[in-house]
């Protein structure tokens, strides 16, 4: 059996402040996880969104600044990780690497969308400036599926032809027939009422988000009312003991009165 660490959707861009992730990282520091997943969207990219050409705060984004904005927020979730292993290894403790496991969200591949537009910036941009092999990350393209031990994670489903995200965690479970998690919603939903065939148990988990600012393309009504990371205990062939946990706690944890 294994325990994984899942970070949902974070959007992070220039500006923000990261603690949020420092916090992240200092829990699975102390908790060591087997392996740690990375549902993706993890950066923003608002550079590069369709939807916003044309609106009055578009203007001064820069593809640059998203991208030091990713790699800065990446170096801050990991920091207390890696350093975490240079300590254990120095006092002779019992190794811990974590696998990573990062799947390409849609706001990533904003890159490759804008790459397969404009032809003129193949070779100039890419996936590859995020850097995410560099800190150790396996890295999935968007909506490619990887199966760890039992659960399928992708950053979402897709159901029918057009391709559309499946819309709960239900859906999710009844439709895959297996434990599935995906991000992309802003909600979190979980779903544990499902069998396969051989009378298993499935789960199906919608991660919802994990950062500290509002989103301005959402309504008051619609901006997500539970930020968390999760944890996945005694994971063994799809089935586990799912814990959230808040930001709220993280901050009171490990945020110094924050």
């Amino acid at each position: 059996m294994t325990t994984h660490a899942v970070l949902p959707d974070v959007q992070v861009k220039p500006g923000q402040d990261f603690a949020f992730l420092e916090w992240a990282g200092k829990y699975l520091a102390e908790k060591k996880p087997d392996k740690i997943i990375c549902i993706g969207d993890f950066a923003d990219m608002p550079s590069l969104s369709s939807y916003d050409v044309g609106k009055r705060d578009y203007e001064g984004r820069r593809y640059v600044a998203d991208i030091e904005a990713s790699y800065c927020a990446m170096e801050t979730f990991l920091e207390p990780i890696f350093q975490e292993q240079i300590w254990l290894e120095r006092n002779h403790k019992k190794r811990w690497n974590p696998e990573l496991h990062f799947f390409l969200g849609n706001h990533e591949d904003r890159i490759t969308r804008a790459c397969n537009l404009d032809p003129k910036l193949d070779g100039l941009i890419g996936i590859k400036d995020l850097q995410l092999e560099s800190f150790g990350w396996k890295v999935y393209p968007f909506l490619e599926v990887g199966i760890l031990d039992g659960i399928a994670y992708s950053h979402y489903f897709v159901t029918g032809v057009m391709g559309r995200p499946v819309t709960s965690a239900r859906q999710l479970v009844i439709k895959k027939h297996m434990s599935c998690t995906m991000g992309h919603h802003q909600a979190m939903d979980l779903c544990m009422s499902e069998r396969r065939g051989d009378g298993h148990p499935i789960i199906g988990l919608f991660t919802g988000v994990y950062n500290d600012h509002s989103e301005d393309y959402l309504t008051p009504q619609s901006q997500p009312m539970h930020r968390q990371i999760w944890m996945k205990y005694e994971v063994n062939e799809g089935f586990y003991y799912p814990h959230a946990i808040s930001l709220e706690y993280l901050r009171k944890t490990y945020g110094h009165g924050e």
